[in-house]
């Protein structure tokens, strides 16, 4: 079933037309698709979301998400930057409310974001940072905006977080870790070597490993002790943060709860601080 297209079309003669309409439609559009919700891909398709769902089960997969995560797979490795430009000019239009569109496929990848979420690795992701005596967040490119992210808040609430990037700038930190470290380990199609070497080491080296990532077919899942994933797929030059970046927020807020004394201790420390070298502006804008 890994290539999906050729299932797709080795069944076409046996769909109803309904069905034959989407089937027409990936087959036409292979690198545009992938990146498509399934409200999306059903207003393309002239077709309801329902029926998109339901050719996805009829081919044999457990729902659109997994069909999805096959087409993504046969097509990502292969498309540039500028591919994925052209797409934006396929789908995303000036007129006919655009810019909505946007919006509503950040809302889509955080509604299929929370339906895929399995709760069991989350919370246990959340005993495993609350339990580490060093926490490692590695993220690169564009994955750099989560890792900050991620680093400054965690760091505020534990005080042991560290964040990775270059392996050259990385290797000492590297070598020192061991069981009682997480490494947590950022990266989205299309996935940056160093980062899924890194977090490779990270469990060779015993050390607890969490992966946020886009798909179960991510090169770091089989170095994850957890596995996180989250969508990010829009049909642009870019990727999707918003989901992971939600992801990422509950993370530190449950986190954060179990934490709140340790951190209310450290906050007033931080205010007293932030107060004397007058980080923040006072008053009114002029």
């Amino acid at each position: 079933m890994s290539n999906v297209y050729q299932n797709i079309a080795g069944q076409i003669g046996e769909m109803s037309k309904s069905h034959v309409k989407v089937a027409t439609y990936i087959l036409e559009n292979q690198t545009t698709v992938p990146f498509l919700t399934v409200g999306k891909l059903a207003k393309m398709a002239g077709v309801s979301d329902a029926t998109v769902v339901r050719f996805a089960t009829s081919l044999g997969y457990s729902g659109y998400p997994e069909m999805q995560q096959y087409m993504q797979s046969s097509v990502q490795q292969q498309l540039t930057t500028t591919d994925r430009l052209k797409m934006s000019q396929k789908v995303y239009n000036r007129g006919n409310s655009g810019v909505y569109e946007v919006f509503q496929d950040d809302i889509a990848n955080i509604k299929s974001t929370m339906e895929k979420l399995d709760e069991a690795e989350f919370y246990k992701a959340v005993e495993c940072l609350l339990q580490a005596r060093r926490v490692y967040v590695i993220a690169n490119r564009s994955a750099i905006s989560l890792g900050v992210f991620l680093q400054y808040y965690l760091q505020i609430v534990l005080n042991n977080v560290e964040m990775l990037q270059s392996l050259e700038a990385s290797s000492e930190k590297l070598y020192n870790l061991s069981e009682e470290d997480v490494v947590i380990g950022i990266s989205f199609s299309r996935y940056t070597k160093s980062t899924v070497q890194m977090f490779s080491f990270a469990k060779e080296k015993n050390a607890k490993t969490i992966a946020i990532t886009d798909n179960l077919l991510s090169p770091l899942i089989p170095h994850a002790d957890i596995p996180l994933t989250v969508s990010s797929q829009m049909p642009s030059f870019i990727d999707s943060f918003v989901a992971p970046l939600s992801l990422i927020n509950a993370l530190i807020m449950f986190v954060g709860k179990e934490k709140q004394e340790d951190i209310q201790d450290r906050l007033e420390v931080l205010e007293d601080i932030w107060s004397h070298f007058d980080v923040f502006q006072r008053g009114k804008m002029e």
